[in-house]
């Protein structure tokens, strides 16, 4: 879940360093991205669940995936599933 942030507060400090809510903000907008590449995730690929993916060189009916399952035997790169 990304937190919005407050339009009223500034994204920087004096010194021209990110405040703490825009570094979790971009961070949490960072996380949510859709992931890019060639091929399918499955044990490939480490995401939480709910990220998605999409294969560049995937064909009809293999281009997206979405991480379902989040640790299968221990292994974080499992659990992706065609969407």
């Amino acid at each position: 879940m990304i937190n919005f942030l407050d339009p009223t507060r500034p994204i920087v400090n004096k010194e021209g360093k990110m405040e703490d809510a825009f570094r979790i903000f971009t961070r949490q907008v960072s996380e949510a991205g859709l992931l890019i590449g060639s091929g399918s995730p499955e044990g490939v690929v480490t995401a939480e669940v709910g990220r998605e993916y999409m294969d560049l060189t995937g064909t009809a009916g293999s281009i997206k995936y979405i991480k379902r399952d989040d640790n299968i035997a221990g292994d974080k790169t499992k659990g992706w599933i065609l969407i």
